[in-house]
């Protein structure tokens, strides 16, 4: 007879650790109780509201959702899923066990089957474990009777006098199927929860799951592999038994692992202690400059030492289920008792899995903690400049480069290191980042938590040059911080527009990316053609295009990268009463009749030409960037012509009526003049020849260190 009090752990829901009370069968095969069912999808669906706040996790104190949980809850929020959409929505409901997202289907709760084996087996571990606490009849006066039998037809407790009462002889009640006293009441039948009017008697092989002929015929198991059910619970049963037969006879090899798990224990136990001895006499040496340091060297042993023994002891705890009458084997052995086809299978296989996935692991055994702490040694032989970054042997950890060309500064921060030996020894990332402001006598660093090799900041502030530095660690060992990177900010929130193929735009002459992200001239065929109908001496037009946006009020900053085989390229703002002009001005040619320097220097030329351009503007080309003649500009025409930025920024400020134009790799500003700001402002661009302009891109979640798979 199985020992029933040797298989509890077989028996308590992971979702409130409480024996099971009508426990569900979830698509995964793992079993919750149907009230924490309801309880955490009421706290998952609430969380949507709340945007997974702190408030919408308290709704039962029965339950709790886990911080995994909430960190997936926060994921599939920000992946956008629509929850009143007009077609039909499937239920996610997170899994306490194997920490996965379920997707429960159209029907959510409503199509999940009964584990009514495994209630049976609760009610018989209940009974042995409470045998002196009767069942009450549910049907006397009070104080009412103990019950001699239950009926499973009734779904009720009955004491002898009102047994007789209810179920008088010679009538259909009489028929009734009784049993001793119990609580727990199931169907006859195993009814299908799609189809509740039709009986289960197949089992589909793909979903692992009881269905009626009805799921089978046009349902959502049409396309699937299906078995009839006695075909399943023999094959399953003869798999089951087997595989029992097999670890109860390897009963002596589970002690032995048993014993040996045991001393590894306590060796664990002596290790870290001696550990901790070591690490205490190290800190004494150097104990003025170390004491801050010496609790969180300590804790990390400490911590250490726990996962190791809680992995252990967990161990010890999974071979004593192998055990005959303990545990896995003797759940097993109460699941072989149901003669139900139906019930058995819908247990059998996800405890044939549990059982096989045992045997692997009896067959390769391998101690599920390493029981030294070399890695713990300290390291005392280092200079004391060094002490505040000191910690245990990184042990080949290796030192992080925050990579600059990979990093980006635009309406977020992006932030992109690597390792030198291109691996990825570290289990986590520690990124720590400051504003860098000399009014501060303390620096205060902000640190932040990253899985992969890089990280999205959106908290940054406009116009401000921040400090960043990243770490690897690896368990408790980490790597020595990175080399400080500083980096700017934009000087003005990011503004964000398309290039505009509408007003204006000459399809002949440009040609625009479906994103209307990119625009090239087409120096082709139709320039060619158009230079033969024009004057001598009179090259082409530029061919404009602007945003698809306007600017009003306030101030803002957009990026952009100019192709470095661009000819000729002007980039600036144009007003909205000015863009007629703008695409229809006779002076925008380049032709000797409007040469602007004519020999002498006089400075008449360039205030004619720039009194007659309806915008503002300055010119890039040949991979350099000119800035304009101006009185303030220096008079040699070489000290006007700067290398061609990698990314060039635009900062337009309409309050002061002001336009800069900005090297947006090192947010530094090369060129700024007064604007007129009396209307809309637009971006306004001009190619000629060949040449090409792309706007930057949005730094978005898709920098993300995580990426869900939902």
């Amino acid at each position: 007879k199985v020992a029933i009090k040797g298989i509890e752990r077989e028996l308590i829901c992971p979702a409130c650790k409480e024996l099971f009370t009508h426990p569900l069968i979830l698509p995964c095969q793992h079993n919750v109780c149907h009230k924490c069912v309801k309880e955490i999808l009421f706290a998952f669906e609430d969380s949507f509201a709340d945007g997974g706040s702190e408030s919408s996790n308290q709704s039962s104190p029965r339950i709790r959702v886990s911080a995994s949980s909430m960190d997936r809850i926060d994921r599939i929020n920000r992946s956008g899923i629509k929850r009143n959409s007009l077609t039909p929505r499937s239920t996610l409901f997170p899994c306490p066990s194997c920490q996965r997202d379920i997707d429960l289907g159209e029907r959510g709760i409503n199509g999940l089957f009964r584990n009514f084996t495994l209630e049976t087996i609760v009610e018989r571990y209940r009974q042995a474990a409470r045998a002196a606490i009767a069942i009450m009849c549910d049907f006397c006066k009070p104080p009412p009777q103990e019950s001699t039998k239950s009926c499973m037809d009734c779904s009720a407790s009955y004491c002898n006098e009102c047994f007789k009462i209810h179920h008088p002889w010679g009538t259909v009640k009489a028929q009734h199927e009784y049993v001793g006293p119990t609580t727990n009441f199931r169907p006859k039948i195993l009814m299908c929860p799609e189809h509740e009017m039709e009986r289960v008697n197949m089992y589909c092989e793909i979903c692992r799951r009881p269905v009626c002929h009805l799921c089978k015929l046009g349902g959502g198991h049409a396309n699937h592999r299906v078995t009839t059910m006695s075909t399943a619970y023999k094959t399953l049963k003869e798999k089951l038994s087997k595989d029992i037969e097999y670890l109860i006879s390897k009963e002596s090899q589970v002690k032995a692992h048993i014993t040996q798990l045991d001393l590894l224990l306590k060796e664990t136990e002596c290790n870290s202690e001696r550990a901790k001895q070591e690490a205490s006499q190290s800190f004494e040496k150097l104990y003025h400059v170390l004491e801050e340091k010496k609790y969180a060297a300590l804790r990390a042993i400490e911590t250490s030492k726990n996962i190791r023994l809680e992995k252990l002891q967990t161990q010890v705890e999974e071979y004593q289920g192998l055990l005959e009458n303990n545990g896995l084997v003797g759940y097993a052995q109460e699941v072989l008792k149901e003669t139900d086809p139906s019930c058995f299978v819908q247990t059998a296989k996800q405890l044939h899995v549990r059982i096989q996935k045992a045997t692997e692991s009896l067959k390769s055994f391998r101690p599920a903690a390493e029981t030294t702490f070399e890695d713990f040694v300290l390291d005392t032989a280092k200079q004391e400049d060094i002490l505040g970054d000191l910690s245990f042997h990184s042990n080949g950890l290796e030192i992080p480069e925050i990579n600059e060309d990979q990093s980006r500064m635009y309406n977020k921060a992006l932030i992109s290191w690597e390792c030198p030996g291109k691996t990825d020894s570290a289990d986590i990332y520690v990124l720590e980042y400051h504003k860098l402001d000399k009014e501060e006598e303390t620096v205060t660093w902000q640190k932040t938590e990253v899985r992969g090799k890089n990280k999205v900041l959106s908290d940054l502030d406009d116009d401000s040059s921040y400090a960043f530095r990243v770490r690897g660690y690896k368990g408790s060992i980490c790597s020595p911080w990175s080399r400080e990177v500083i980096m700017r900010t934009p000087p003005a929130p990011v503004f964000s527009f398309l290039f505009d193929d509408k007003c204006g735009y000459n399809n002949e002459h440009l040609q625009l990316n479906p994103r209307r992200t990119s625009v090239e001239s087409r120096a082709g065929f139709p320039l060619l053609l158009g230079s033969e109908r024009l004057q001598v001496g009179c090259y082409t037009t530029l061919d404009y295009i602007i945003g698809d946006t306007g600017i009003a009020k306030g101030k803002h900053f957009w990026a952009f990268n100019v192709e470095a085989y661009s000819y000729l390229v002007k980039v600036g703002v144009v007003p909205s009463n000015k863009i007629q002009k703008l695409f229809h001005n006779t002076h925008d040619v380049t032709s000797p009749r409007y040469e602007q320097d004519s020999g002498h220097d006089s400075g008449s030329e360039d205030a004619f030409f720039d009194s007659s351009q309806p915008c503002t503007l300055v010119t890039l080309g040949m991979k350099k960037f000119f800035i304009p003649a101006t009185p303030a500009a220096p008079k040699d025409p070489a000290s006007r012509i700067l290398p061609l930025p990698s990314c060039l920024g635009i900062c337009l400020d309409c309050d002061r009526g002001r336009v800069g134009f900005y090297d947006a790799g090192r947010m530094k500003c090369l060129y700024e003049c007064e604007v007129d700001c009396s209307g809309l402002m637009y971006p306004a661009f001009a190619l000629m020849g060949g040449a090409a302009v792309h706007l930057e891109e949005s730094v978005t979640a898709t920098y993300r260190e995580y990426h869900d798979d939902i």
